[in-house]
């Protein structure tokens, strides 16, 4: 019997590796339970917090699919809709993929018409002056100045860099995050959703940010 337990478990990592999550021990992820700041949300958590190799699935709990959307919106728009929490990338003949999203907090959401200016993979993050002091005011966190690209940056997989101003369209390390107002006003995305809105985006994409 234990020899068929261990056969199992293999068998179940081996499925866990091909479809992209990875599992912890579970004193891992009890110790992962403690009390740990997030400097992208600028709060404190309790729960797993993101370990170097990742501990959870990088899909988001809203699948994405292929809805039929407003022709008035060229091909290539990128239209947010953040009292929906959806983000929709237009396509041809009157189609949307439509994807799961984290948007800004209370007081942290906002709306525009903007053009994607850069795209990048795996990117550093560098938190503002003001962030950094705020933080540091208000919890007593310094935070880093810089934070270098990764499986642990917050800014996740992809970046997708919104006209001229401080905001995001990115991944995350916390995919349990998705369909929430958490925060500071980036649009993220599980990073596997932001991986392939990624490829399908190109610098000058249009971005409509509406409430």
């Amino acid at each position: 019997m234990k020899l068929k337990l261990v056969a199992l478990k293999g068998a179940l990592m081996a499925l866990a590796v091909a479809v992209g999550v990875t599992f912890v021990p579970v004193e891992t992820a009890k110790a992962q339970g403690a009390r740990w700041f997030d400097p992208m949300d600028r709060v404190w958590k309790t729960g797993p917090r993101p370990s170097r190799n990742g501990y959870v699935s990088n899909k988001s709990p809203i699948r994405k699919r292929k809805v039929r959307f407003d022709k008035s919106y060229a091909p290539g728009t990128i239209v947010v809709d953040t009292s929906e929490r959806r983000l929709y990338y237009v396509m041809e003949r009157g189609k949307a993929m439509k994807y799961g999203i984290g948007v800004g907090r209370d007081g942290f959401t906002w709306t525009g018409k903007h053009r994607i200016t850069r795209k990048a993979e795996w990117p550093g993050w560098t938190p503002p002056q003001s962030m950094i002091r705020r933080v540091k005011r208000e919890t007593g966190v310094q935070l880093k100045s810089y934070y270098k690209g990764g499986p642990n940056n917050p800014l996740g997989a992809r970046a997708l860099y919104i006209g001229s101003t401080i905001y995001r369209i990115h991944g995350t390390n916390q995919p349990w995050t998705i369909g929430q107002a958490m925060s500071s006003g980036c649009i993220r995305l599980a990073n596997d959703d932001v991986t392939d809105l990624y490829k399908r985006v190109k610098v000058g994409s249009r971005v409509i940010v509406r409430h």
